[in-house]
């Protein structure tokens, strides 16, 4: 993970512990909105993916479980509305290049609304 992170640095231009707490959020996001046997396909293949999700979840004030809400979440840790859509995209593209295009296509297509952001 520590890699896909710089690359989010250079890319959407965000600062390694923000991008960090962002991929954590989205992580979080879908082990709690998507199916947990895709969920624990798609940890196993990506080395350092639990930790940056458990640190999100520990961290998580309950709130929303919308996909709104967990964009509210990298909100609040400093990135913008654009910068939460570049680092969710290329996490997805990036988990789907490491895990698979179905087992990924299954995890979004299984939460409401996750489609149109990725």
């Amino acid at each position: 993970m520590d890699e896909r992170i710089g690359r989010l640095v250079a890319d959407v231009g965000v600062d390694r512990t923000a991008a960090g707490t962002a991929v954590g959020v989205v992580l979080d996001f879908l082990a709690k909105e998507g199916p947990a046997d895709k969920m624990r396909v798609l940890l196993a293949k990506l080395p350092g993916a639990e930790l940056l999700m458990q640190k999100a979840a520990s961290e998580s004030s309950g709130g929303m479980g919308s996909v709104m809400g967990a964009g509210m979440r990298m909100m609040a840790a400093g990135l913008s509305m654009e910068q939460v859509q570049g680092i969710t995209r290329q996490f997805i593209a990036y988990a789907r290049e490491k895990v698979g295009e179905d087992e990924v296509g299954e995890i979004v297509g299984a939460i409401p609304g996750l489609a149109q952001f990725v």
